[in-house]
């Protein structure tokens, strides 16, 4: 736990995967924290203050030192706090956490993305396919483990939540196949591991607002076609 000498806040919004990355990792760590919750569309100056080079969430702040970008801050947790280990100790282990974690954000999250919520039907077409590639990757790297870091919860975990929660609503609120058991049955199996996690549930955003807030943004995204 913090001891009372350590003041945790962590400025985010309810319903970001990048936010909830970080919600996992302090969960995971039994750390207490003051969530501050942020309005995007009129951005606090304490967020300007602290994250003048992107003002985006998450940011943390550990006695009063600001870290943004939520593979950094995780990273940032687990060395600062040694209870409940989340990147491995080997090292080769380690920057393959990393690698991984890294290609889940550069590699899946910005092709979902646009595969539902862009208008022009090719980049949609483009994305999507993107999107197979990317995750059947991620399926062959998982083989016969529980998760895809090991027996327990990892970085790359932690990365890949946008994955487990995220995608399924945007297929749905798309119509889309992005990530069904039929196609990386592995990868969806694990995907049920982690979000039925203990851990993970306690801290998922509820799915009903957060599917209700992408269907009205994807609806007047098709009106405006």
């Amino acid at each position: 736990m913090a001891t009372n000498q350590e003041e945790v806040s962590l400025l985010g919004v309810t319903g970001s995967p990048f936010v909830c990355r970080v919600q996992i990792a302090l969960k995971l760590k039994d750390i207490e924290y003051k969530f501050l919750e942020e309005n995007l569309g009129n951005k606090s100056e304490l967020l300007l203050k602290y994250n003048p080079v992107h003002k985006k969430v998450p940011v943390f702040v550990h006695n009063e030192k600001p870290i943004a970008e939520s593979l950094v801050i995780v990273e940032y947790i687990d060395e600062t706090w040694n209870q409940n280990p989340i990147l491995p100790s080997d090292p080769y282990q380690r920057a393959l956490a990393r690698f991984w974690s890294k290609f889940i954000d550069d590699k899946v999250v910005s092709a979902a993305w646009k595969a539902v919520f862009t208008v022009d039907e090719k980049e949609r077409e483009k994305n999507s396919e993107e999107s197979w590639e990317a995750l059947q990757f991620l399926e062959n790297e998982i083989k016969d483990k529980k998760f895809l870091g090991g027996e327990e919860i990892g970085l790359v975990d932690i990365a890949a939540v946008f994955i487990a929660f995220w995608i399924p609503i945007f297929q749905e609120v798309g119509g889309l196949e992005l990530f069904t058991s039929d196609k990386f049955p592995k990868l969806y199996k694990w995907s049920q591991e982690l979000i039925n996690h203990s851990v993970v549930k306690e801290v998922l955003p509820p799915r009903d607002p957060l599917f209700a807030y992408f269907k009205a943004r994807y609806e007047s995204l098709s009106a405006s076609k």
